[in-house]
């Protein structure tokens, strides 16, 4: 699965990713810095793997990870070319979902696009050059439809629908907040390739001041938590610079400087984890000697398509799963105990496999 990270130019997305990532992306005091897409791969935080090299004492422990793309950033009239336009909204459609970097930061040495600090324009500006693009998309697909409905009369609902749509976006509203009636017009309107319909989370970039307490001390936050709470969207409060300064400590030394300044977690992690919920991801692990590792699934996966991402003979041969819920693990200390108290489970085809789950698959090829 790929986010993909986007912001006006000196947003600080790019010093956002570089800290996330260490892939080393250009970020600079001028636009567009960035001028073509970087990927990266990501480890989603999860202390359940802490936990199991504690019983497990493995040789490795590996994380589910998911793949972020810093995109380049855009100017009002992106959708027709300008900035880095075409090519800016080419990147977009590649990814699953966005994260929505958006610069709440003053520091008069850091230029902005607009000339001040506006975090609602900004917002609004990104967003409508995606509802804009989606516009020509929709209006070419009315076209064709009007076209072929002379000779068939069925598309003459898809024809009412689209006429709908268009006109929603023409509001310059997100096709993700779009309303569709029924499942086919959910289809439908899913057939398209539309930017603004891919789910968002806003990244709020406060100054280092801010970001522990942002309601209280950063007035530009409080714009971008309303417009994600209209939109039913995540705000997360980070700080780059900060988040890139403490990019290189060890886990340990992390830990306890968060918790010096009152974090539980740093913001890079809680925008990890968003992501990886907002994609509707989970993890099963697996654990032993050789190796605890988390694996990545979509909610509702059943459990020899599960055993298909270790390797596709599990899922060809697959005869059962040996599953205990990792908090039942936890409290016991070890499968043996877990065993005892019958907590393990044997579990068959139709098992739909939970996040969280310990599982020993059982295969025959």
């Amino acid at each position: 699965m790929k986010l993909g990270m986007v912001g006006l130019p000196n947003a600080g997305k790019s010093t956002l990713f570089n800290a996330v990532t260490g892939a080393g992306t250009a970020s600079a005091n001028y636009l567009f810095s960035t001028l073509h897409p970087t990927t990266g791969v990501v480890s989603v935080p999860d202390h359940r793997l802490d936990r199991l090299a504690e019983i497990h004492n493995p040789k490795k422990v590996t994380p589910a990870v998911l793949e972020l793309v810093d995109i380049a950033g855009l100017a009002k009239g992106s959708y027709r070319g300008e900035g880095l336009g075409n090519q800016f909204l080419a990147n977009i459609r590649e990814v699953d979902a966005l994260i929505h970097v958006v610069r709440c930061f003053e520091d008069n040495d850091v230029i902005h696009v607009d000339g001040e600090l506006g975090p609602a324009r900004d917002i609004e500006t990104i967003n409508l050059e995606l509802v804009f693009s989606d516009l020509d998309i929709v209006e070419r697909r009315i076209d064709r439809t009007a076209k072929a409905a002379k000779g068939d009369k069925k598309l003459l609902p898809e024809l009412e629908l689209l006429g709908r749509f268009k006109d929603h976006l023409e509001q310059g509203q997100s096709a993700r907040n779009f309303l569709c009636e029924n499942q086919l017009e959910k289809e439908i309107v899913g057939s398209m390739p539309l930017l603004s319909a891919k789910p968002v989370i806003y990244a709020a970039n406060l100054g280092d001041k801010d970001f522990s307490s942002p309601l209280e001390s950063n007035t530009f936050y409080s714009q971008v938590a309303a417009i994600a709470g209209e939109e039913n969207a995540q705000v997360i409060p980070i700080c780059a610079r900060f988040e890139e300064d403490i990019a290189d400590l060890a886990p340990d030394e992390k830990k306890l400087f968060l918790a010096d300044i009152g974090l539980a977690e740093s913001g890079l992690d809680r925008v990890i984890r968003s992501g990886y919920a907002l994609l509707g991801l989970i993890s099963f692990l697996t654990a032993g000697k050789p190796e605890v590792r988390a694996w990545t699934i979509r909610k509702g996966t059943r459990a020899p398509a599960a055993a298909g991402k270790i390797h596709t003979d599990f899922e060809k041969g697959f005869i059962r799963a040996e599953v205990v819920a990792f908090d039942d693990l936890d409290a016991l200390g070890s499968m043996t105990a877990a065993k005892d108290k019958g907590l393990v489970r044997l579990e068959g085809k139709d098992y739909v496999v939970q996040d969280g789950d310990v599982i020993h698959f059982r295969f025959n090829v």
